[in-house]
């Protein structure tokens, strides 16, 4: 599988850690939630209403972490035989073309509104959609906050819908970053596309006298 060397400073490493690290927790987070419900439901007849709901929010966000720690392991899906077989600086090209349509599907779901300065009637995106939310400040349908918090601080019953909706600009400003790294490194021919490379085929070519031994 195909990726970049990990730097060891600088921003991609922050935000390599940040992502490794918000991916392990989000996960173990899931699995205790998931296994403490079962055991609550079918062992005490009890439960949290809300478990269901969290577990949902926190999958979500793994799924948005996980777009842009994909692109930078390069572990993203992708069909490339037919490109392949074009000339390098063909193929180089097409490479950098995918990469550039990544950053701007990033780009155009964080905030459609610059569009308008290229013609196109359209706005919205996640930040605006996000600000939307914080400012309604409407809750979750089963997450609730603690009693003591609501009690301590006089907050609302149920838990801000922005607050989950928090990963939304979060992730695809990450996507977007992580696109505009794989184009750079593409261009300086550090990496060949934005998609894994055949994992099977380089398996296969690795492999390819093990039966005659």
């Amino acid at each position: 599988m195909q990726s970049a060397a990990r730097p060891r400073t600088g921003l991609s490493a922050f935000i390599t850690r940040f992502e490794e690290n918000t991916l392990a927790l989000l996960l173990a987070s899931i699995t205790l939630i998931s296994f403490t419900q079962v055991i609550m439901r079918y062992v005490f007849n009890s439960g949290w209403g809300g478990a269901l709901e969290l577990t949902r929010i926190l999958f979500a966000w793994m799924i948005l972490f996980g777009m842009s720690y994909g692109i930078k392991m390069g572990s993203h899906l992708g069909v490339d035989a037919f490109v392949r077989l074009f000339p390098k600086p063909v193929f180089r090209f097409t490479a950098l073309i995918g990469a550039l349509a990544c950053v701007a599907y990033g780009v155009i779901l964080l905030s459609a509104d610059w569009l308008n300065y290229l013609g196109a009637s359209t706005k919205g995106g996640a930040i605006d959609y996000w600000m939307k939310m914080h400012k309604i400040g409407i809750g979750l349908d089963d997450l609730k906050y603690p009693e003591w918090a609501q009690e301590q601080f006089g907050i609302q019953e149920r838990v801000h819908r922005w607050l989950a909706y928090l990963m939304l600009p979060i992730g695809l400003a990450l996507l977007a970053f992580r696109s505009v790294e794989a184009f750079i490194q593409i261009l300086m021919g550090t990496r060949e596309t934005i998609v894994a490379s055949h994992e099977a085929e380089e398996l296969v070519a690795a492999n390819k006298d093990a039966l005659k031994e």
